[in-house]
C-alpha cells in the first residue's frame, strides 16, 4: 500500500448534486427548485416555526413551568460518595477540593443513594431526612 494509491471504500463517497448546469443534467433550468413561489427564490423561505401565517403552535401552547436561576449554585452527594471519601470531618471545602461539588456551589445536601458504615461529621451541609438517619445512625453528626 503506497499513500498515492488509498482510497476511500466504494460507494463511501457520492457525487455533489450540480445543480443548473444544463438540460442534459437533469437538473438545469430551475435546478429542481420547481416553478415560481417563495421557495424557489434566492434567500426566499420561512423562518422555523412559521406556519404560513397561522399562529404558531410555540405561540398557541401556554407556557408552563419555571427555572430557578439559583440552581447551579446547589450541589448533591451521595452516601456512598461520603464513604468512599473516606474522611472523618468533611466540610463545602474539602467536598470542592476533592472535586465532588462544582467550585461555585454554595449549598450542598447529602441524598440516602448507597450505604454508610463509617462514623462522618458534616460540618455547613444539609442532608435530606433519610441520609440524616443513616449518618446518624454510623454514629456520624451534622452541624
Amino acid at each position: 500500500m503506497e499513500l498515492n494509491s488509498i482510497k476511500p471504500a466504494e460507494g463511501a463517497k457520492h457525487a455533489a448534486r450540480r445543480v443548473g448546469r444544463g438540460i442534459g443534467s437533469g437538473l438545469g433550468k430551475t435546478a429542481g427548485r420547481g416553478h415560481k413561489g417563495q421557495k424557489s427564490r434566492s434567500g426566499g423561505y420561512h423562518k422555523v416555526g412559521f406556519e404560513g401565517g397561522q399562529m404558531p403552535l410555540q405561540r398557541r401552547l401556554p407556557k408552563r413551568g419555571f427555572k430557578s436561576h439559583l440552581l447551579k449554585y446547589n450541589a448533591e452527594i451521595t452516601l456512598s460518595t461520603l464513604s468512599d471519601l473516606g474522611l472523618a470531618e468533611v466540610d463545602v471545602l474539602t467536598l470542592k477540593q476533592a472535586g465532588l461539588v462544582s467550585q461555585i456551589a454554595k449549598v450542598v445536601k447529602v441524598i440516602k443513594s448507597g450505604e454508610l458504615t463509617k462514623a462522618v461529621k458534616l460540618t455547613g451541609i444539609g442532608a435530606t431526612a433519610g441520609a440524616k438517619a443513616v449518618i446518624e445512625a454510623a454514629g456520624g453528626s451534622l452541624v
